[in-house]
């Protein structure tokens, strides 16, 4: 017989086991900072700064099972005795066959409202490996400092529009058989993090990852139990977790529980050189490239325009963008330096050189043909700038190299008017009239555009980048995004270096249309939250010239992409994961970035390079560049 306190105790025990099998939780072990060695981010004509390409074989990791008996190991799920969330050294949850121990059940609490039980972490613990677990290493953190508060997932939650898991993201070095069953081998070093525990930077390493997040975002939607096998800087197959890793027997999985692994964001809009005055537009009226972009890109040398560059991609990488699309600079440098810049932080670019001259155009698009980060693009600031002749030229030599034509179009009433008097035509439709307005075409802003010039747009397949920022800061209106939706015109979202945070673009682009045509025709919703994160991804992608390579995770294309952490209180509970993203979640989510299959950014810091030096020399720098600009500001009287 057992007496009454063993029965409470059992009884509290199972309860606690049954609520955490049912979440898959498991303690988060403290991932650290990157490996990878820093150094400086060098000067114009300096090597580049990335850490050396360590693609040189099958992926880094320790493939032992994943259980609470060793030293930091991840959490197993089969069967055994040891119920108490633990196992070494920042380690996580183990319940793999080996673990031993009890939780005597004492001190546990219970939420009044929920009825979710809370384990105050002062039972002995499991472990019997290397540095297991003991008294104070509470379930919620798995850092060994005791009790927190609980803001576990829940395998992201079974019944939110996303395929339950069944158990899936768990298995042990008996291989995907053991996994499908349930068993773990109990040494406690499991795929996903060996003895540290989660995802590390040396997991991204190597020319080969099997990756296994929580949540995979598919272009059809998120999805679980999913992999991703990432080959050569490209998604070479993505499928269910359980085919990839039986037709992998020989790489180790790298779990990443309580991950979203998406595309990278793409920046449809922007200008690398802009970086050093974005806090000077504040409160100026429209068309400050006049006022404030123009000096200031003239005052630019080489040395500064790199630094400006550099300290885009960097801001750009932060926010959890892969691509970025420079829309052309003024500044007196050689193209190369702006590439230099950018190829060095790690990023994406297309890169644009202004011809409103007519001159350079084919040596631009030759020179960056086939570069792996680096793609061309022509530009012409607004149509203003160029006769009909070099707009069509320009418009013809992009479409037949398949690059971009980028142009400012429609955004401030004071350039329409002077269209209209100087062509008689508004600046989009002159660009149809003088045959510059097709597939190729990425027109900027497009913020006032009359019905037959959206119409314009549509028959001819022409982009637009909605950057709905800009219009808040200095804008004249905001681009009618959601019409273009309904009339299929293809578009993305940009920045125009405002700020380089891809989840706060989001939340600007539906919370622009929501609240300039949603509360008037009573559009609570403004599209759908997949409508918003598609043009952030595929759609601005696909806007830059880039729809072929990246944007997407799908087979084939460059393995550009995020990892999102979900275990933050703003995404719990969680019910959709396209809206959650677009106004709940942000950028200090972001455990990596990764662009063409190398981490980037690892927790904010990039990777091989030092942000800080960066940082310090541009804040000498930009004084210099500002006194020689000249720039004369507006200051507003107040009442």
């Amino acid at each position: 017989m057992t007496s009454a306190p063993d029965e409470a105790a059992a009884g509290a025990e199972e309860r606690g086991r049954t609520r955490r099998d049912a979440t898959g939780d498991t303690p988060r072990p403290d991932t650290g900072g990157p490996d990878a060695g820093r150094q400086d981010f060098g000067r114009p004509g300096a090597a580049p700064g990335p850490a050396a390409d360590t693609r040189d074989g099958a992926a880094d990791t320790d493939g032992a099972a994943p259980s609470g008996g060793g030293q930091g190991g991840s959490g197993g799920h089969g069967p055994g005795g040891g119920h108490r969330p633990g196992g070494g050294q920042g380690g996580s949850a183990g319940h793999g066959p080996g673990s031993s121990g009890t939780d005597d059940g004492a001190d546990d609490r219970t939420d009044d409202r929920t009825g979710d039980r809370t384990d105050d972490g002062t039972g002995p613990g499991s472990g019997d490996g290397q540095g297991g677990s003991g008294p104070g290493v509470g379930p919620d953190d798995g850092h060994g400092q005791g009790p927190g508060p609980r803001f576990g997932r829940r395998g992201f939650l079974a019944g939110v529009g996303i395929p339950a898991a069944g158990g899936a993201l768990a298995w042990g070095a008996a291989g995907p058989d053991a996994w499908a069953a349930g068993r773990g081998d109990g040494r406690g070093e499991g795929p996903s993090g060996g003895r540290e525990g989660g995802p590390q930077p040396r997991h991204f390493e190597g020319k080969r990852q099997l990756l296994v997040p929580e949540v995979v975002l598919l272009p059809k939607g998120p999805v679980r139990d999913h992999a991703v096998l990432v080959e050569d800087g490209r998604f070479h197959t993505v499928g269910p977790a359980r085919q990839l890793t039986r037709a992998h027997p020989g790489l180790h999985p790298v779990r990443l529980e309580r991950h979203l692994l998406m595309p990278g964001f793409v920046d449809a809009h922007t200008h690398l050189v802009q970086s050093f005055g974005k806090a000077r537009t504040f409160g100026q009226p429209s068309e400050i490239f006049k006022t404030i972009w123009e000096p200031l890109e003239h005052a630019l040398d080489e040395e500064s325009a790199y630094l400006s560059a550099k300290l885009t991609a960097l801001q750009a990488l932060r926010g959890g963008f892969t691509t970025l699309a420079d829309a052309g600079s003024r500044a007196p440098v050689d193209s190369s330096v702006l590439a230099r810049a950018t190829e060095e932080a790690g990023i994406r670019c297309v890169l644009s050189k202004v011809v409103s001259d007519g001159k350079g155009g084919p040596e631009h698009l030759h020179r960056w043909d086939g570069h792996r980060l680096v793609h061309p693009s022509l530009a012409v600031p607004v149509p203003e700038d160029a006769t009909d002749r070099v707009l069509k030229r320009t418009a013809d030599l992009c479409a037949e190299a398949k690059a971009p034509f980028q142009i400012h179009v429609n955004e401030h009433l004071a350039s329409v008017e002077r269209s209209l008097k100087s062509v008689d035509r508004r600046p989009l439709a002159h660009l149809h009239h003088v045959g510059a307005l097709g597939p190729h075409t990425l027109a900027a802003h497009a913020t006032l555009l009359t019905p037959d010039e959206m119409r314009m747009l549509a028959d001819t397949g022409a982009a637009v980048s909605y950057n709905p920022v800009a219009s808040a800061w200095k804008g004249n209106a905001v681009a009618q995004a959601t019409m273009m939706a309904a009339w299929r015109i293809r578009f993305g979202l940009g920045t125009d270096s405002t700020r380089g945070d891809g989840f706060r673009l989001l939340d600007a682009a539906e919370s622009a249309q929501r609240l300039t045509s949603g509360l008037a025709t009573g559009d609570s919703s403004c599209g759908t939250g997949r409508l918003w994160v598609s043009a952030a991804t595929a759609g601005g992608a696909d806007a830059v010239g880039l729809g072929a390579r990246t944007g997407e995770i799908a087979e084939g294309k460059a393995a550009d992409y995020l990892l999102v952490d979900l275990d933050v209180p703003e995404l719990t509970p969680t019910f959709d994961l396209d809206w959650e993203l677009v106004r709940l979640a942000g950028k200090d989510q972001l455990t990596a970035v990764v662009v063409d299959g190398r981490l980037r950014l690892w927790k904010g810091r990039p990777a091989g390079w030092d942000a800080d030096a960066l940082v310090r020399r541009v804040t000498e720098v930009a004084p210099e560049v500002f006194r020689r600009a000249g720039i004369d500001r507006v200051t507003p009287r107040g009442l």
